[in-house]
């Protein structure tokens, strides 16, 4: 009689390319996956509706698989630590599995975990899974984590890259008896949005699930990819792969898709359409690079990497704040593309940018106050990913060159030449002329006839004053 182990489930949901889910089924066919709706999470300030509906239909889909492969997922609401121990206990669970995180939370969170379970009499199995190279294997020569994305790169991007993993099938579920057990313990179906408390009833623009975000990556490989050094700037062009969602909850696995990179490759018949592919491979290094960077710098989630950053004077105006947060900064492209994130839950990343120098270095708000608002709203969001990018646009992060100011016309008319994002996104704005949509130079009348606010502040005063003030903590520093 097979032994019955658990696969606990968090940030990797999805049954194909995931490593411990992989070395359960050699150990067992009797393999069980469990998901806790963890309070700590869902009950967080920054948590965003869209991106719980996400992980809802991620988990329902994930349900099915597990169905097709002779088993289930067992659903519980409560804390990890109390659910997961009770249920190993009472199932007589040989082992738990589990990929390992580089958040804080999830560091702390996995060490009482382990105890638990073995007070219980469990063996614990961890495998790192969200990343190519594990924190630790890309080291400087000095054995030190790399503190600058373009030696890690360099270095990260020269070492062998593990092949997919075997995807879960032939397995066998719980009896009933053991069924009987898990919804005595708690299991439950899963929920709605609404009983969790959430509502977000737009569509997604990003692939849902394991097999809609496998299927978009064949898309963009077959399609964008060898374009994706030029596309990839432009936010009215669909060059981007989209799949930021799905990384970031592990809907198709790291694996797979650095495998799809590697075949593009191959087939890539200029130095054109390798540039296009190799530029996107740099984008998944910078995701690793930040994740690396998380690990071993943990303090990165509550301020800056930069020392003099700690005592900024930023000014963090609520009203001109409230006015980035809602698109109505009298900036068509940060407008835009703020209505964009506040209608799909994401945002064009060349816009991230844009939106992200903005408010750090025209409004002179405080980076965390944009990271916050973005992790309320995108459902991609992840702590790395997001705390890395705002650190890097507020000059605060790890970057060699730390002051860098976008000038929000000139990134329209180089990045939307023709204006298509900005009267997408601003349809009150749509019969003005590109020039006046890209220079900003919208007469006051025109505005008032638009319902359109005038520019809340005037970028090239607010450049030197952000300048004067960067100069004033660094000689103080």
């Amino acid at each position: 009689m097979a032994e019955l182990v658990l696969h606990w489930h968090r940030r990797d949901l999805r049954l194909q390319d995931n490593v411990a889910l992989a070395e359960a089924r050699q150990q067992s066919a009797k393999v069980v996956g469990i998901f806790c709706l963890d309070p700590a999470i869902l009950e967080k300030e920054d948590v965003a509706p869209a991106r719980v509906k996400y992980l809802l239909a991620c988990l329902a889909e994930l349900a099915e698989n597990y169905q097709k492969a002779g088993s289930q997922l067992l659903i519980f609401q409560g804390n990890p630590l109390e659910v997961l121990p009770k249920v190993a206990e009472s199932l007589k669970v040989h082992t738990v599995y589990w990929n390992l995180d580089v958040e804080p939370y999830a560091q702390q969170r996995d060490h009482q975990m382990a105890i638990a379970l073995r007070e219980v009499g469990a063996k614990v199995e961890t495998f790192w899974d969200q990343l190519l190279h594990a924190p630790g294997k890309v080291f400087t020569q000095s054995k030190k984590p790399y503190s600058v994305y373009s030696p890690f790169w360099k270095n990260w991007s020269q070492k062998p890259k593990a092949a997919p993993v075997t995807a879960l099938k032939d397995c066998q579920g719980l009896s009933d008896a053991e069924q009987k057990s898990a919804k005595d313990l708690g299991a439950i179906a899963l929920p709605s949005l609404a009983d969790l408390g959430f509502s977000w009833d737009k569509p997604f623009t990003v692939p849902v699930g394991e097999a809609a975000s496998l299927e978009q990556l064949d898309r963009f490989t077959e399609n964008c990819i060898e374009k994706y050094d030029g596309d990839r700037n432009f936010p009215a062009i669909d060059g981007t792969s989209r799949l930021s969602a799905a990384l970031k909850f592990g809907a198709i696995g790291i694996r797979t898709v650095w495998q799809a990179t590697e075949t593009a490759l191959k087939h890539c018949r200029s130095k054109e359409a390798e540039a296009g592919v190799t530029t996107w491979q740099q984008e998944l290094a910078w995701r690793e690079f930040y994740q690396h960077c998380l690990f071993f710098f943990p303090e990165l989630a509550q301020g800056p990497y930069r020392e003099e950053f700690k005592d900024f004077p930023w000014e963090n105006d609520e009203q001109k704040f409230q006015a980035w947060c809602t698109g109505q900064t009298g900036y068509p492209i940060i407008d835009a593309a703020m209505r964009q994130l506040n209608e799909t839950g994401w945002m064009h990343n060349r816009c991230r940018m844009i939106v992200a120098s903005f408010l750090t270095k025209d409004l002179i708000i405080d980076w965390r106050w944009g990271e916050k608002y973005f992790m309320q709203t995108l459902v991609d969001g992840d702590l790395s990913a997001n705390n890395g990018g705002w650190q890097w646009s507020a000059s605060s992060g790890m970057d060699p060159k730390p002051l860098r100011i976008f000038n929000p016309y000139t990134q329209a008319q180089k990045f939307d030449p023709e204006a298509d994002y900005i009267r997408h996104w601003l349809p009150e704005l749509s019969s003005l002329d590109t020039q006046v949509l890209l220079t900003g130079q919208i007469p006051r009348l025109l505005c008032q006839q638009h319902d359109y606010p005038e520019p809340i502040v005037e970028h090239r005063v607010r450049q030197r004053e952000f300048k004067r003030l960067y100069k004033l903590v660094k000689d103080k520093a």
